[in-house]
């Protein structure tokens, strides 16, 4: 006989409903359906579960279309890895077919665009050269770009600009791979935002800093001024971006409603191999208000962005 006071509860007197009665979140409506070989890409997507992610994406394509057709912002802030992961091609398609209104990029983003557009290769092996000291001492990398920022300062424009402009005047032969130089021909708006000393050309000779601070505050402010014309159904998408975009976005936010701009009903999409802070509270979560929705993808880039890429040209 047990020694303790307190005795196990029965369960004779519980209250049960009828399963019929009882409000459920998944139906069999919902679930994903079998697709036949050689299917389209449309019938693909369609096949998807009409459950938590699945749904979410669905909805995202269809409001990214309306976004397009009715001239709404579409900005997407990349991380440098999308580009190292050889996604250009597929985002310069979206630019050429009106689904970038603007690009938004960290420091490294230039790099890997002008190592691409200048050589057709990028990103270098660090653990074996930072032994050495050979990590990031590419002289061309460093002296080019270097030399575009400082110019830019010279013609009163920005990071994203004057790179654009540098690689548009060159002969390089995969300028046809670079996202900068695209945007530049295309009209679309480039805006890089710097960490000083979290890129490999803030240590070459030819480096400024004060070019380095005075072009990207000019982004930035160029960037607070493009987030006014999300109102109204547009989008910020956040790609691999950990710190530098997610908190440039919030600060550019905040700023551009202290000024007096309605910026209430808009959407925010993260795509990222995991979970972040930084992405999930100042992209999805803080800035949408009852009248936006932000979400929240997980997977590599190089899966799922090929994969919006073909669904939004697929329903458009």
């Amino acid at each position: 006989m047990t020694k303790y006071k307190e005795k196990p509860i029965s369960p004779k007197e519980i209250k049960t409903q009828s399963i019929h009665q009882r409000k459920s979140k998944v139906n069999i409506k919902s679930f994903a359906t079998l697709v036949e070989k050689n299917c389209n890409f449309k019938t693909f997507i369609d096949s998807l579960p009409d459950i938590l992610a699945g749904k979410d994406f669905k909805d995202l394509i269809q409001k990214i279309i309306i976004a397009r057709k009715n001239q709404k912002a579409l900005i997407w802030g990349i991380g440098a890895h999308v580009i190292k992961v050889g996604l250009s091609p597929v985002l310069i398609d979206l630019m050429e077919k009106g689904f970038v209104t603007a690009l938004a990029l960290n420091g490294a983003g230039i790099i890997h665009d002008f190592e691409i557009a200048f050589v057709g290769k990028t990103s270098e092996d660090v653990e074996s050269q930072l032994k050495n000291g050979s990590f990031g001492m590419a002289r061309e990398t460093g002296e080019f770009l270097n030399k575009a920022i400082n110019q830019g300062i010279k013609d009163e424009i920005g990071i994203g600009e004057a790179v654009g402009k540098f690689l548009c005047s060159s002969e390089y032969p995969h300028i046809n791979k670079s996202l900068l130089a695209t945007a530049y021909k295309l009209n679309i708006p480039v805006t890089v935002h710097v960490a000083i000393g979290t890129d490999i050309i803030h240590f070459h000779p030819q480096v400024c800093g004060e070019a380095l601070g005075k072009a990207s505050l000019k982004d930035f402010f160029l960037f607070a001024s493009l987030l006014k014309k999300l109102e109204g159904g547009g989008f910020f998408l956040n790609i691999g971006s950990a710190v530098i975009l997610p908190e440039i976005f919030l600060k550019a936010l905040t700023m551009i409603r202290n000024l007096g701009f309605k910026v209430e009903n808009f959407y925010t999409a993260v795509f990222d191999f995991n979970y972040q802070y930084r992405p999930l509270q100042n992209v999805m979560k803080r800035p949408v208000s009852e009248k936006g929705k932000g979400y929240y993808f997980i997977g590599h880039h190089e899966i799922m962005i090929p994969l919006l890429a073909s669904a939004l040209k697929t329903y458009s």
